[in-house]
């Protein structure tokens, strides 16, 4: 039972007031969103990011540490 609440308690202190703005997220769907003049290449890039997992990583990286980063320093991380 402790084995499964360590990460739970570690993940809800970590994530307690830091929503932030998932700005790395957010940029690299930015870059997404104007890589190519085409919208099925877009598209195309899109769901290879998703499958590569680039998104979910950069997901990740903002809620363990640049949205904590962000929180604490007051500004954002990416712009």
């Amino acid at each position: 039972m402790k084995r499964t609440l360590a990460p739970l308690a570690l993940a809800a202190v970590l994530a307690s007031g830091c929503i932030g703005s998932y700005s790395a997220f957010n940029s690299l769907h930015n870059w997404n969103e104007h890589a190519t003049s085409s919208k099925v290449g877009n598209s195309f890039i899109h769901f290879a990011l998703w499958i590569i997992p680039a998104y979910e990583l950069f997901l990740l990286g903002d809620w363990l540490i640049f949205n904590n980063v962000e929180y604490f320093s007051g500004e954002p991380v990416f712009k």
